[in-house]
């Protein structure tokens, strides 16, 4: 689907692209490559991503972090049907500890750290390779 809205795109240009997993069923080489179409195709237009791999998220120019909450009735116990969910604007550091999180499920692993910050430096060098 990725490649068919990239060639698209370039017939009939839009100003924003959105992708909902895309990625999905995929991960290792196959998400880094993803990851860096994308990066590419966001050179040109606004793209908008839902991922749930490190790999793909590291390509981004800004983290944004949603959250799900299944809100409680009043009685604190039982689910009232409703879900809230909170939006939130990363930082740098955030963006670190949020790959992590996604990596290894843990935010203070100091390893999960290390790979997250190498996928954030690698992601700015591999969209300049076309």
């Amino acid at each position: 689907m990725l490649a068919i809205e990239v060639v698209l795109a370039a017939v009939d240009p839009v100003p924003t692209f959105v992708f909902d997993e895309v990625d999905a069923g995929v991960g290792g080489r196959a998400a880094v490559e993803i990851g860096r179409r994308l990066a590419m195709l966001a050179r040109h237009v606004q793209v908008l991503v839902v991922t749930h791999l490190p790999q793909v998220a590291a390509f981004a120019d800004q983290h944004i972090r949603v959250t799900k909450t299944s809100v409680r009735g009043s009685d604190g116990k039982t689910a009232s049907g409703f879900t809230s969910s909170d939006v939130q604007l990363l930082d740098d550091e955030e963006r670190v500890k949020e790959l992590a999180r996604m990596l290894a499920g843990q935010e203070d692993s100091e390893s999960a750290r290390a790979h997250a910050q190498e996928l954030l430096d690698d992601a700015k060098l591999l969209p300049q390779q076309a």
